[in-house]
This record gives structure tokens, C-alpha cells and sequence, in this order.
């Protein structure tokens, strides 16, 4: 399938799905300040959860951010660390990793939720809550400090355990979900496509679905930031990135089929089924609901408690977020 025909085919269905509102409000779009730039550089990260940012770089060109660019992140470097830098200028992360970030004095700023729900706590027999990790094997990646890790270790912490004390974190170049199939460890944090692949293998069981579970389901897991002098310099520009984003995930939630062609036509994923089990599953829709200024502060305050932060949540918010373009579209939207 021509990737430009799916890219198009998806976008002219956008007002028959009833995503008229989010092109609306001509009036107040009339008066936005002008652009003042048209370059925008995004750090392409892999996962299938999150597909609003690969539907959203058709909708950033159309409203003339007309040099979209992807930046791939260099073998050894994150993505966070090329946003940090200034190397690009979005970026969609998990909301624990941005928080130790804006703690470290990092120059960014969170901008908005993006999804719920992305990552499931797999374990094997024997194990029946977080507490029972406790002398448990956790694989998370290839270094401690990992996404992983930092999900595993709020949990943790969460339910009265010490991450540092009471877990065995264990770190390979070998994927996580490689060393569980083969029971070398205890647990390891999934994220979509794996869980997909695990219940249609029937391998292990979950004890935190983040989809469902309180208190994660309450949560963002990822979130949309920025480099702080973007915003700074590009107002008009970054509010046109983020009402992109919020316009994708309601195209996530509207026409999961047809994202997850695009997922898969343009090289995210290779299953369909699997990418479109996913979308219909992650609850897109509730950038309208949650508040990500408590996400901040939920997670800033188990990291703290973990001794991995040592700055307090509301200094964490009040230095490293900025709500108000996703306060303007709000009210455009009258959501």
C-alpha cells in the first residue's frame, strides 16, 4: 500500500468520523498569532502506543509546519537526551523519565498527555502482586535507570517496597521479554506489541495492567515535551504541535483500522493484528478527562520517595511544564 495514498486516505476521513470539531473553530484559529517558523524536528522513537505522533506529522505540515523532520537518536543516547540538547525540538516520552529530567535542571518543557495505559507488569507463577516481587528477578533493559526500571521502581514503592533493597534488577543487551520466555527472570514491564504476543503465546500473566489498574490507569504514561526555547522562541508553532497530537489521538480512537495500516505500512510494526488490538485498547480519548499536572506529581512523588529525585513535585511542575497551550485548545474546543 502506498504509504502518501494511506497518509491521505486517513486524513480526508478525518470529518466523516465526526472529527469535524477538531478542524473547527475558524474564528479562533483566525486570531492565533502567526507562525514563526516552519521547521519542526521530532525524535522518532519506536512503539506502536505511540501512533498519534506518526499521524500527527501529516497534520503539523498541514498547518504550515511545512519542514517536519525525524531525527533518529544515535546509537548509546536517548531521545530525551537529544531534546535536553536542543537536537530536537518534541518529543513523546514517558512521564517518569521526563520528570527525572526537569529534576536534573534539564531545559524542557511537558506540554500535554498523549496516552494512558501502554505498559503491563508480566510475572510468572508464584507471583501474585508487586509485593511479591520483593527478591524477585526484574529484567529491564540494558542499564538500571531505564523506562523499565523507573515504571517497576514507582510501583514498588507504591506498595511499600524498596527498589534499591528489595528487587533484583537484572540488565542484558538481551530484550527483557527474551530473558522471561526463557525464565530468566521473575518479571519484566511489557509494552505493546509485546503483551499482545505474550497472551496469544500464553506465557506468564499480568499483575498491573496500566489500562485498567488504579492508581496507573489514572495516569499518563507518556506525554508530549519540548525543548524549553522552542517554546519560548515558537508559541504559535508549538500550540499547532499540540493541537496536532490531540487531533491524532482522536484519529487513533476513531480509526484504529486505519492507523494501524499506517503503522505497519510505514515500518512501526509488522502485524496488523497486533498494532490494532493495541490501539483499540489504549484509551486515547482521555487527554479530555485527565490532568497531566497530576501525572507530574504523582510520579515526581514516587521517584522521591524511591531516592532516585530529590526535588519536590511542585517544583518539578513549576519548572518544567507549561499548560497553557493545551489550556487554549481546551477552550477552543470547549472540552
Amino acid at each position: 500500500m502506498d504509504t502518501i495514498q494511506t497518509r491521505r486516505n486517513i486524513l480526508a476521513g478525518l470529518t466523516a468520523m465526526g472529527l469535524a470539531p477538531l478542524f473547527g473553530h475558524r474564528e479562533a484559529l483566525a486570531e492565533e498569532a502567526p507562525l514563526e517558523t516552519i521547521s519542526v524536528r521530532f525524535a522518532r522513537t519506536p512503539g506502536i502506543c505511540l501512533a498519534p505522533q506518526y499521524v500527527a506529522e501529516d497534520l503539523i505540515r498541514a498547518d504550515g509546519l511545512s519542514d517536519f523532520r525525524y531525527v533518529d537518536t544515535p546509537g548509546g543516547l536517548s531521545s530525551t537526551t537529544l531534546l535536553a540538547r536542543g537536537e530536537v525540538d518534541f518529543s513523546v516520552e514517558f512521564s517518569i523519565a521526563l520528570a527525572i529530567l526537569i529534576d536534573r535542571g534539564e531545559p524542557i518543557k511537558v506540554l500535554s498527555g498523549t496516552h494512558v495505559g501502554c505498559y503491563e507488569l508480566f510475572v510468572h507463577e508464584g507471583i501474585n502482586s508487586v509485593l511479591d516481587l520483593k527478591g524477585r528477578s526484574v529484567g529491564v533493559g540494558n542499564s538500571l535507570g531505564s523506562d523499565p526500571h523507573l515504571f517497576v521502581s514507582a510501583m514498588a514503592t507504591h506498595v511499600g517496597l524498596d527498589p534499591l533493597k528489595d528487587i533484583r534488577w537484572v540488565t542484558s543487551d538481551v530484550e527483557p521479554m527474551e530473558l522471561f520466555t526463557q525464565h530468566k527472570v521473575d518479571a519484566f514491564l511489557a509494552f505493546p506489541p509485546e503483551p499482545q504476543e505474550l497472551r496469544t503465546r500464553k506465557l506468564g500473566h499480568v499483575i498491573v495492567n496500566s489500562i485498567q489498574d488504579r492508581p496507573w490507569s489514572q495516569y499518563y504514561c507518556c506525554m508530549l515535551a519540548t525543548n524549553a526555547s522552542y517554546a519560548a522562541r515558537y508559541p504559535g508553532a508549538t500550540k499547532r504541535v499540540v493541537r496536532a497530537m490531540l487531533k491524532a489521538n482522536d484519529l487513533c480512537v476513531s480509526d484504529p483500522e486505519g492507523v494501524a495500516k499506517l503503522l505497519v505500512n510505514d515500518g512501526y510494526t509488522p502485524r496488523y493484528t497486533s498494532a490494532l488490538q493495541s490501539l483499540r485498547e489504549i484509551p486515547y480519548a482521555k487527554w479530555r478527562e485527565i490532568d497531566p499536572e497530576d501525572t507530574i506529581r504523582f510520579f515526581s512523588l514516587r521517584l522521591r520517595e524511591g531516592g532516585m529525585i530529590k526535588s519536590s513535585p511542585q517544583k518539578i511542575i513549576a519548572s518544567g511544564t507549561d499548560w497553557r497551550f493545551l489550556n487554549e485548545i481546551k477552550r477552543e474546543l470547549k472540552t
